[in-house]
This record gives C-alpha cells, sequence and structure tokens, in this order.
C-alpha cells in the first residue's frame, strides 16, 4: 500500500526525473512525503512564477520535461506565466498543481479553481487526477503530450484526498515519444527544391533541436550554399561564426536580411512558427499565399497551414529532417553566401548610443571574453536588443530566453541552468524592471550554493514601451517611469557581491571581478534611458 503523493513519485522517477522545482502548499503535502526519502533534488523556490521559469528553462536545456510543484489557487495563478513561456516555447513541462479535497469541489472552497478552464488555452493537456488508483496512467499520458510532437506544458491537479488514500496499483513504464518520421523522398524533393531556386533561404527555431541537430543544419547549408538565419531568440541554433549563418529573422532584423527574405524565391522553415516575430509583423510573406515557394517543416501539423500555405509542408521533427538531409548532401559542395555573410558581419559593428555606459561595448566586451559554452539568460527588455545584435552564439543552448517576451525570465532561467551545468559560466542579463519581476530568486540561488553573474541593465524606465511611446506620442511619457533600489546594495543583502558601473571602462574589470569570485555577484550598469527614447540609429534599430 502507498498514498498517491508516494505513487507519483515513483512515476517520476520512473520517467527519469532527478529534479523539480517547487512552492510547498498544504494541498499537496501526500507528495511533500513522497519527495521526502527520493533521489529527485527539489529546489524550492521563493514565488510561483519563478519556479514554474525554472522548470521550463530545465525542459528547454534537456530535452525532456521540467517539473514544478505549486500549491492551489494563487500558486496556480503565478506560476501560468511560466506555463504560457512552455507553450510558445514549445517546451516539455508538467505542472502539477494541488486542489482541494474532491468533496469540496464546485462549492468555490478555499483557493478553489477550475484549472482545466483556466490552463485550456495556455497547455497542450491539462487533467484533474480523481482516483489513485490512476496516477500512473496520467503521468504517463502527462509525459508522452509533453514530448510528442510539438513540445509544450501539462497541467495535472492533485486533489488532497486523492493523494492522501492508499492504495495498491501497478507502476507505469517511462514514456517513449511518439516518433515522426520523415520519408528520404521527402527530403529529396526539398533538396531539389532548393537546388533548383536561385535565392533559396533557410529559417530555422522552435524546440526539439539538439547540439547534433545543429550539427547536422550547419552540414547541410554548407553542402547546398544555403543562407541561414535563425527565429527569434533561437540564435544559438546554428554557431554564429558558421560561414553560412547570417542572422536573426526576428524584432527589428537587419534591413538587408529582411529583404533577403522577401526576395528569396524559395524559403525553407524548419521547426520556427510563422508567428508575428518570424514574419516580421506578417510582413515577410504575404498572407495566406507567400510570393516565395514556401517548405514548412514542423512536428505539429496544426502549425502547417495556420496562417501561410506552405507548397510542401511535413509534419516530423526539424532535428530529424537535417539528420536526413545531412546525409543525402554529403559529399556536396556549394559556396558558402558571401554577400549574406558580409552583411551580417556589418550589422554587428557597433554604433555609438548615447551615455557613459555604452552597451554595445558590454555586450561586445562579454562575446569576446566568454568561453564558447557561456550560457547567457535573459527575459524581455529593450536592452535585450543589444545581445541579439551583438552577442555571438558558438553553441547550442547557450541563449536562454523566452521567445514569448516574458519578462523576468533571466533570473529563474540562470539558477536552473547553473544547477544542471555547475561547471559553466552562466550570466543573467536583465532590465532593471525585468530583474525586480523576480529578483527574489536571488534567495534561491544563496540557498543552493549557486554562483550567479547578474548584470543588471538600470535605466530607470520601462524601455521597450517607452520607446513605443517615443515613436507614437512623442514627449508625452506616460506610466513608463520607474525608481529602482541600489541593486548593488541588494546583493550585499544576501551576503553577495554588488558593483555599479556608471563609466563604460570599469565594466570589463568589474567582469573579471565576478567571473574569479566564489559568491554570486550583481554588476548595476547606470545607463541612460535616452540610448532608447531618443529618434536615432538606436531607436530604429531597437
Amino acid at each position: 500500500m502507498r498514498h498517491g503523493g508516494q505513487i507519483l513519485v515513483d512515476q517520476l522517477l520512473i520517467q527519469g526525473v532527478d529534479r523539480v522545482f517547487s512552492i510547498p502548499g498544504e494541498s499537496y503535502l501526500a507528495a511533500l512525503d513522497g519527495l521526502y526519502e527520493s533521489s529527485i533534488d527539489v529546489i524550492v523556490g521563493r514565488q510561483e512564477g519563478g519556479v514554474a521559469m525554472m522548470a521550463e528553462a530545465h525542459g528547454k536545456l534537456t530535452g525532456k520535461p521540467g517539473i514544478a510543484f505549486v500549491t492551489r489557487g494563487p500558486g496556480a495563478t503565478n506560476a501560468s506565466a511560466g506555463v504560457h513561456i512552455a507553450l510558445q516555447d514549445s517546451t516539455p513541462m508538467v505542472l502539477f498543481v494541488g486542489q482541494v479535497a474532491s468533496d469540496q469541489r464546485d462549492r468555490e472552497a478555499f483557493q478553489e479553481v477550475d484549472y482545466r478552464q483556466m490552463f485550456a488555452p495556455l497547455a497542450k493537456w491539462v487533467a484533474e487526477i480523481e482516483r489513485t488508483d490512476r496516477i500512473p496512467e496520467y503521468v504517463s499520458r502527462a509525459f508522452h503530450v509533453a514530448q510528442s510532437g510539438r513540445p509544450g506544458p501539462v497541467v495535472l491537479a492533485l486533489p488532497e484526498d486523492m493523494l492522501s488514500a492508499e492504495v495498491h496499483v501497478q507502476d507505469t513504464y517511462e514514456a517513449i515519444p511518439a516518433k515522426q518520421m520523415v520519408s528520404y523522398q521527402a527530403v529529396r524533393d526539398v533538396i531539389e527544391r532548393l537546388k533548383s531556386a536561385k535565392n533559396p533561404f533557410v529559417i530555422v527555431g522552435g524546440g526539439g533541436w539538439s547540439t547534433q541537430a545543429a550539427i547536422d543544419l550547419g552540414r547541410f547549408a554548407s553542402s547546398l550554399g544555403l543562407a541561414v538565419g535563425t527565429s527569434f531568440r533561437c540564435q544559438d541554433y546554428m554557431d554564429n561564426r558558421h560561414p553560412n549563418y547570417v542572422g536573426d529573422v526576428a524584432i527589428s532584423p537587419n534591413p538587408e536580411l529582411a529583404e533577403r527574405v522577401r526576395n528569396a524565391d524559395c524559403v525553407l522553415v524548419l521547426g520556427a512558427r510563422l508567428g508575428e516575430m518570424t514574419s516580421s509583423g506578417y510582413t515577410l510573406f504575404k498572407v495566406p499565399n507567400p510570393k516565395q515557394k514556401l517548405i514548412h517543416v514542423h512536428a505539429g501539423p496544426d502549425e502547417l497551414g495556420r496562417v501561410y500555405q506552405p507548397e510542401i509542408g511535413l509534419a516530423c521533427r526539424a532535428a530529424d529532417f537535417v539528420a536526413v538531409a545531412a546525409k543525402l548532401t554529403k559529399g556536396m559542395v556549394q559556396k558558402s553566401p558571401i554577400h549574406a555573410k558580409e552583411s551580417y558581419t556589418k550589422w554587428q559593428e557597433p554604433f555609438e548610443t548615447p551615455g557613459d555606459v555604452k552597451m554595445e561595448e558590454v555586450i561586445c566586451h562579454m562575446k569576446d571574453v566568454l568561453p564558447d559554452n557561456a550560457i547567457i539568460a535573459n527575459g524581455a527588455g529593450n536592452y535585450a536588443g543589444w545581445i541579439h545584435r551583438y552577442y555571438s552564439f558558438r553553441s547550442y543552448r547557450t541563449q536562454l530566453a523566452p521567445t514569448s517576451g516574458s519578462m523576468g525570465y533571466g533570473l529563474p532561467a540562470a539558477i536552473a541552468a547553473k544547477l544542471q551545468y555547475p561547471e559553466r559560466e552562466v550570466i543573467c542579463l536583465a532590465g532593471d524592471g525585468c530583474f525586480q519581476m523576480t529578483m527574489q530568486e536571488f534567495g534561491t540561488a544563496l540557498q543552493y550554493g549557486i554562483k550567479l553573474i547578474v548584470i543588471v541593465v538600470n535605466n530607470g524606465v520601462y524601455g521597450t514601451i517607452r520607446m513605443h511611446q517615443q515613436r507614437d506620442y512623442p514627449g508625452r511619457p506616460s506610466g513608463t517611469t520607474i525608481v529602482n533600489p541600489n541593486f548593488a546594495d541588494f546583493a550585499a543583502c544576501y551576503g553577495c557581491s554588488g558593483v555599479i558601473v556608471t563609466k563604460t571602462k570599469d565594466f570589463n574589470s568589474a567582469l573579471e571581478r565576478a567571473r574569479s569570485a566564489k559568491k554570486s555577484t550583481i554588476i548595476e550598469l547606470r545607463t541612460d534611458p535616452t540610448a532608447v527614447t531618443t529618434k536615432s540609429t538606436v531607436f530604429k534599430s531597437f
């Protein structure tokens, strides 16, 4: 006889789970009891939003579902931010939510929420386990759904009495995600289309990639001489030094790159959704029939033809496609897209921005000194534009950022990254507004002895919104000014180091000291808000 909490934890062990992220709650005490003597590493966070983001980042880094436990009501609503990230970023994740006892359902009991309705548009599957003896079944299905097809989040609600009840039940087996095979003939057809095109272009992104897939992509691109661009915050899917990598097709892309996509006669989209970000607000392709010959490879068949009608649509994982394509094109040698690469290189040349701390120099220095496997974690905000433009990602899964544009992601993601790869350097880059959304998770890093470097870009405004205001309602800023604490003092409160940088020349030494320190460091950059609000080249670019 086992209680439901023990049965649940046993299923997680069978699924290979070695770490979960949680905020404790009385609604799932039996699950906490099940974790007590297990080998699973339980990371206790400070707020459910941060915990869910950690789980999502873990899923991104490992390709296996990230696991989070939160309590009912406020816990679940807080955690919804991380579920939304997992959905839009195609990340495998399972969120377990405590629920009121089954005999109290539908009375609006304390913190009661109907999670099927709440999470329906945010997750691939939402369910409530009503019988203890069905826990293995539900957990197995959750892991299959989260990893099959287009990866994504699953939410399982756990009624209190269901978890505490004791039953005899047989354990499940480890989930084996459904395979989506791609035929060699289908890949040959695509290759022939690309070979016959005069101006082909490839856009890559989405979920389900791997280090090997990134290598296969490089070989495939080299064989056919294809120009490759990445979708929003997927810049690490191909070594940016590769002669065929020509930039990111995302927010405010290189104008020459955007024109190259518009003028391409054949566009192969591998794994990416052709949403607002990838299509520059649905302007790179004509809706619904692009003038370019569109070939779309995506693991989710529902995505094919959602906005744009492809001439060829293949419902398979991009990683499987490039593995076959690399084999079929082995030995072929085509010239790399020299002009496109030169345009990308020129685009990376920094231009001077206003203020005494110049972000273009900060990011360029990071690019020069950080190792190839260093992980850059960031959330959303105007500051991220400098990363997109000036940093070079040299290996897969070194860019940890939400394609959903969620603020507050950087710090929780950095914690998950450092837990998974303690030997690697992890840098959290956040804006002042972005950092303050989850900065309480700095306590989580302290609790588990995680050494982080956090760079806070402090300009005293919600920069992206101020930029849009300046564009649409010039000279009328409203609701975008923020008064900030001393972030260096904040680090000191946790027994860590903090430094304020007011001159660009002081950043290099500050970063060097932070890299050699034994504890976490917060580097606060005091930047000029006009770097994002003036109608200058900065404004046009970011």
